[in-house]
C-alpha cells in the first residue's frame, strides 16, 4: 500500500524541489509553459522577496513512495498588514497530481497550521501575494500561456471544491487581437480638442527607475486601495519588482500618463517570455542563460501582457478617468501594433470592477482566462 506524507520545506534542496515541481507535474499539458527556475527563486525565497517580511509562512511538499506529488504554501499576515476584506490567513502555490487524497492532505496541513494561529477563514491561492500571482485557473486552460500568470490543470479546482472550498472572487484576463486598423492607428482620444493639451504620455525613464518607482507605487496603492484583498505595495517590494522587470521590459514597454502635468496613471507591458523559454525547460544553466539573453534582444514577439496598471482613485468613475483609460488602451494597442505583436492580454480584473471592465470590453477585448480565489471557513 502506498504511503503519502506531507513534509515541511526545510533547506535548499527541498526549496529548489518546491520551485520546480509544477513543471514536473504538468509538463506536456496543452496551455502549460514551464517558468524559469530563477524567477521562481526570486518570487518565493524569503531573502529575495520583501513580501515575506509581512507574513509568517510555511511551505510543504507531498511525497508518495519517495516521489513528489504536490505542494502548498500557507501564510498569516502580521498585524501591520491586513488584507482589505480578505482573511489574514491565506494559502498559495497549490499544485498536485489528480488525486483528492493528495489535495486533502496538503490543504488539511495548511489549514491546521493557520488554525493554530487563530484563523477562522482562509483565502487563496495567493502565490505569494495579491501583488504577484493570484488565483487558480478555472477557465482558459489551453489559451496562450503568459509570463507571470499561474497555470493549473482543470481537475485542481474541482478537487479543491471537494475539500469544502467555495468561490470568493473571480479575476478576469482579456485577450485583444491586434488588427490592421491598430497597425495603422489613427488619432484617438488624445487628438480631441478637450484632451489634446491636457493628456500626455511619456516613457518610463529606466535610467531613473528608483524615482519612477516611487511615483508608480504611490499611484498603484492609491488606485487599488479600495479593492477586495488589497495589501499595500511597499517601496522595497516595488523596487524589487521594478528591478526584475527592467531586465525583460523593452524601452517603450512602460509609460506614464499625465493629466494637466500630473502623473495619474502608469502601465507596464511585457513581452511574453514564454515564446522564447519553452525549450529551456525552466533551466538557465549551463547554456540556458546566454540563449535567453540573446533571444530577449532579438526575438520578435507575437504576444504581450499588461503586467502592471494603476489609475488614481480620484479619477475613477469620472470623465477624466475614462479619458485616461481610453488613452491607455489606445497607447497599448498602438505600441503593440508598431511591433509584430498579434495579441495582448489585460489582466487581472476583478469581476465586479465595472469601471475597468467596461472600457476594456468596448475596445473589443474578450475574456480569455478566469482565475478564481477560493475561501473556506476553519471554525471547528
Amino acid at each position: 500500500m502506498s504511503t503519502l506524507e506531507i513534509v515541511p520545506v526545510e533547506g535548499l534542496r527541498r526549496f529548489l524541489a518546491f520551485c520546480r515541481l509544477p513543471r514536473q507535474l504538468y509538463e506536456g499539458r496543452p496551455g502549460f509553459s514551464p517558468p524559469l527556475d530563477a524567477l521562481r527563486w526570486e518570487l518565493l525565497a524569503a531573502r529575495l522577496n520583501p513580501h515575506f517580511k509581512h507574513v509568517d509562512s510555511r511551505f510543504w511538499l507531498a511525497r508518495r513512495d519517495g516521489k513528489l506529488v504536490g505542494r502548498i504554501l500557507a501564510q498569516y499576515y502580521k498585524d501591520d498588514f491586513v488584507p482589505l476584506g480578505a482573511s489574514r490567513a491565506q494559502f498559495g502555490c497549490l499544485d498536485a497530481i489528480e488525486d483528492d487524497e493528495v489535495v486533502a492532505a496538503l490543504t488539511g496541513t495548511a489549514e491546521a497550521w493557520l488554525r493554530d494561529r487563530g484563523a477562522e477563514r482562509v483565502h487563496g491561492p495567493f502565490s505569494p501575494s495579491i501583488n504577484s500571482e493570484v488565483g487558480l485557473l478555472v477557465e482558459g486552460f489551453e489559451s496562450v500561456p503568459m509570463v507571470f500568470m499561474p497555470w493549473h490543470p482543470d481537475y485542481l479546482g474541482r478537487s479543491l471544491e471537494r475539500q469544502g472550498y467555495v468561490k470568493a472572487r473571480d479575476l478576469l484576463s482579456y485577450r485583444y487581437a491586434i488588427t490592421a486598423a491598430d497597425r495603422a492607428q489613427k488619432p484617438g482620444i488624445m487628438a480631441r480638442p478637450e484632451w489634446r493639451e491636457r493628456l500626455k504620455i511619456r516613457r518610463l525613464d529606466l535610467a531613473r527607475l528608483d524615482k519612477e518607482a516611487e511615483v508608480m507605487m504611490d499611484i498603484f496603492n492609491d488606485a487599488w486601495h479600495d479593492n477586495w484583498g488589497y495589501v499595500p505595495f511597499t517601496i522595497e517590494e516595488f523596487l524589487a519588482t521594478a528591478a526584475g522587470l527592467n531586465h525583460v521590459m523593452p524601452p517603450d514597454g512602460g509609460f506614464m500618463i499625465e493629466l494637466d502635468g500630473v502623473p495619474q496613471a502608469f502601465a507596464v507591458i511585457l513581452p511574453n517570455l514564454y515564446e522564447i523559454m519553452g525549450d529551456l525547460g525552466g533551466r538557465l544553466l549551463p547554456l540556458g542563460l546566454p540563449r535567453l539573453l540573446w533571444r530577449i534582444k532579438t526575438h520578435k514577439y507575437k504576444t504581450a501582457r499588461v503586467a502592471l496598471f494603476g489609475l488614481r482613485r480620484a479619477l475613477h468613475r469620472s470623465a477624466a478617468g475614462g479619458a485616461v483609460v481610453l488613452a491607455f488602451m489606445e497607447e497599448a494597442r498602438g505600441r503593440s501594433g508598431r511591433h509584430e505583436v498579434d495579441q495582448i492580454e489585460f489582466g487581472w480584473v476583478l469581476e465586479n470592477n465595472a469601471a475597468m471592465r467596461r472600457p476594456i470590453e468596448m475596445s473589443g477585448a474578450r475574456i480569455d482566462k478566469v482565475h478564481r480565489i477560493y475561501e473556506k471557513g476553519l471554525a471547528g
